[in-house]
């Protein structure tokens, strides 16, 4: 069987939830057409509220979509339904395990679901790899939360299927276990696996994403490679570190600015029409007194703030 080329499609697909009681009817997501490329590491980002969780509860099988068709590895949800669900390893934000199982027997268990032979299960390989071999045999509900959700991503993993979708797979996960988790996830993208990838740290998704699409009000507003997306913004740019530290960021005419660390603050101008000569004299304009300079070049949280208006 020749391999897909895309991993996910999705066209017009709706999901419009039914008015309950006084709650009028909410259209979750809206005639969203999506391409998930065989191989990638794809980013699947947007505000609270965008769409993104419905979406990737449809492709689970866990929420009916209102029309549209969608299909993974080449298999209709709708047609395939059971194939489709076996070609996918969902990792959902909510932490979601048997506190009184081990995380080995968690795994033989998950595994048994999926109908993997015992002769065929990698269990200990999966615990090595996500560094949980010292706690195999300890009850869950001892775990940190670092490590449950590892255990979560060794669970969508047992049957080995060729796309894994990580719903915020690092939140409230340290930066130790952030790197490990993602070497681990970059390992399998290596061995062939598609990632799939929510999150709401955007410098982990520039990092990692070959492709990023953002999701807003149900639709999608951008799908493009990483660095393409980048180049949408003509903007640089410029961190101020005034003599003075400021506590609030200044208002310059024609410029937007925002307070960072330590008493600096940022002015970005779009480069075809301004320079950085006038965004000094705006600043020496406006009574501060500059220590030091650094310009930086437009980065996903700008692409994301200028497509949606919203923070991730």
């Amino acid at each position: 069987m020749d391999l897909p080329d895309y991993a996910i499609e999705a066209h017009g697909v709706t999901k419009i939830y039914a008015a309950k009681g006084v709650a009028p009817a909410k259209t979750a997501l809206n005639r969203l057409d999506l391409k998930v490329p065989r191989g990638s590491i794809f980013g699947l980002l947007g505000p609270n509220g965008a769409g993104k969780s419905t979406f990737i509860n449809i492709i689970a099988g866990l929420v009916r979509k209102t029309e549209g068709t969608v299909s993974v590895w080449g298999r209709d949800i709708d047609e395939r339904g059971r194939d489709a669900r076996a070609a996918i390893g969902v990792v959902p934000q909510e932490l979601a395990a048997d506190v009184f199982f081990t995380p080995r027997e968690s795994l033989e268990t998950q595994a048994g679901y999926y109908g993997v032979p015992k002769h065929e299960r990698h269990t200990d390989a999966l615990l090595a790899a996500l560094g949980l071999s010292d706690k195999a045999n300890a009850y869950v509900r001892q775990l940190s939360g670092g490590m449950k959700r590892r255990l979560m991503v060794a669970k969508a993993m047992v049957h080995s299927p060729p796309v894994l979708i990580l719903d915020e797979p690092t939140a409230g996960v340290d930066v130790d276990l952030r790197r490990q988790l993602w070497a681990y996830v970059s390992e399998l993208n290596r061995q062939g696996v598609t990632i799939v990838l929510t999150t709401h740290y955007l410098e982990e998704a520039q990092e990692l994403c070959d492709q990023i699409a953002i999701v807003n009000h149900g639709s999608v507003v951008a799908c493009e490679p990483t660095a393409s997306l980048l180049r949408r913004l003509d903007t640089r740019n410029v961190v101020v570190t005034p003599d003075m530290p400021v506590t609030a960021a200044p208002l310059l005419a024609g410029f937007e600015t925002r307070l960072r660390a330590a008493g600096a603050f940022s002015v970005t101008y779009r480069t075809g029409q301004s320079s950085v000569e006038q965004v000094l004299a705006a600043v020496r304009g406006a009574g501060i007194h500059i220590k030091d300079i650094a310009t930086e070049d437009p980065n996903l949280e700008d692409v994301f703030l200028s497509l949606t208006g919203a923070p991730a």
